[in-house]
């Protein structure tokens, strides 16, 4: 494999690094932390990503007639990267660049494509995914959420929960049972829902960290459009399915990078934290890890770049992509642990105590990384899907 840059691809790099180095937030991370309430942070994401887009970097791989730049795979894989490495915020309206809109390209009719699309990209539209319930989280093909045909319109009663990006998207993707006779499979569909809608509540799930990401949502007759559909009555299990391969998309390949940075960050405590009487990089226990660390974050490059390279012949990423975040969300727990290791008795304090270590950035990260291992699929469905798919095993 050639893992070198084109011309071309160097030459977007650089000018996009050089747009970062001249308008990013340094460290998103502390700038997180320093906005302080969930709306201060949701308006800040959303002007950067406006103004990412004024600058032509959203949306970069979708067509020119959507709104996009018609770039190529790699060139939206670099665009991640590199915002990743800049240590730059998110894009507020991920669901919708990375999952919702990709959908409605391949499902939706021109009507959606033209309301939807260009607003994606401008985070006018900002989606959040129904998908998960109480009952039916990693299994989806069990949602309960009811759908009645009502005059022409669809009338959805039901719960949604751990919906990302909910307490300040504005649309969401529902899908819900239309005929609860037929099997789990079938009989579902696929809603386009605008979240100003009657009998539509968010309630804002706080976690452990502090910080309440996710949502319950609560559908109380909510009345939809018969034009809120995306496919086909009663065909909404192959959109749903399509919407979650795209999730495995170039995003993804941001994750070595992500443990790269954070493994730089180890090796600095390292040199710098005392462990019995010595710099903890002398320990042959810590120097261990992190060598064990460092070989896994390569692992996951090359891993990744495997994908990368299915991802631009135009292939799906398959059950790799499972093996990908399996492995990353993992990894990372182990080196936030680590973090909080070398910190010693210090470990315990918090955000905003002067004897904080980095004001708590380890702390938040350990507990934060409990959720990779749930969100986006539970590990022991990641290991499912490899057992089933990749080594031939019987179904569980």
């Amino acid at each position: 494999m050639d893992f070198k840059l084109s011309p071309t691809e160097e030459a977007f790099r650089d000018g996009l690094r050089a747009w970062l180095e001249a308008h990013c937030p340094r460290d998103w991370e502390k700038t997180r932390q320093a906005l302080g309430s969930p709306e201060a942070r949701a308006e800040f994401l959303i002007d950067w990503q406006r103004r990412l887009h004024a600058a032509g970097y959203v949306g970069l791989h979708w067509p020119i007639a959507y709104g996009g730049r018609g770039a190529t795979v790699m060139e939206q894989a670099i665009f991640y990267e590199e915002l990743a490495r800049a240590r730059a915020p998110e894009l507020a309206n991920a669901i919708g660049l990375d999952m919702a809109g990709p959908a409605i390209m391949v499902h939706g009719t021109e009507a959606q494509k033209r309301l939807h699309l260009p607003r994606i990209l401008a985070a006018e539209h900002v989606f959040c995914q129904g998908f998960s319930e109480p009952d039916a989280g990693s299994d989806l093909a069990s949602v309960q959420a009811r759908a009645e045909r009502r005059n022409g319109t669809y009338v959805i009663t039901g719960q949604k929960v751990w919906t990302s990006y909910a307490h300040y998207a504005n649309w969401c993707t529902i899908l819900a049972r239309t005929d609860p006779g037929a099997p789990r499979h079938r009989g579902l569909t696929y809603f386009l829902v605008d979240m100003k809608s009657p009998g539509f509540t968010v309630r804002p799930l706080r976690q452990m960290s502090g910080d309440a990401e996710f949502s319950e949502l609560f559908l109380d007759g909510v009345e939809v459009p018969a034009d809120g559909v995306l496919g086909q009555e009663h065909d909404g299990w192959k959109v749903a399915i399509t919407t979650l391969m795209f999730e495995r998309g170039p995003r993804t390949l941001v994750r070595q990078l992500i443990l790269r940075q954070g493994l730089a960050e180890l090796l600095a405590q390292a040199r710098a934290r005392s462990r019995a009487g010595r710099p903890a990089a002398e320990d042959p226990l810590i120097r261990q890890r992190l060598a064990q660390l460092y070989i896994d974050t390569e692992t996951l490059r090359y891993a990744n770049l495997r994908i990368l390279t299915k991802l631009i012949k135009g292939e799906p990423a398959g059950p790799e992509g499972s093996a990908s975040k399996l492995f990353f969300s993992e990894t990372w727990q182990k080196v936030a642990e680590l973090g909080l290791e070398m910190q010693g008795a210090y470990a315990t304090l918090g955000a905003g105590s002067e004897w904080t270590p980095d004001d708590g950035r380890w702390q938040y990260r350990a507990l934060r990384s409990r959720g990779n291992t749930i969100q986006g699929g539970t590990s022991e469905i990641m290991r499912n899907i490899l057992a089933e798919r990749v080594l031939g095993l019987p179904k569980d």
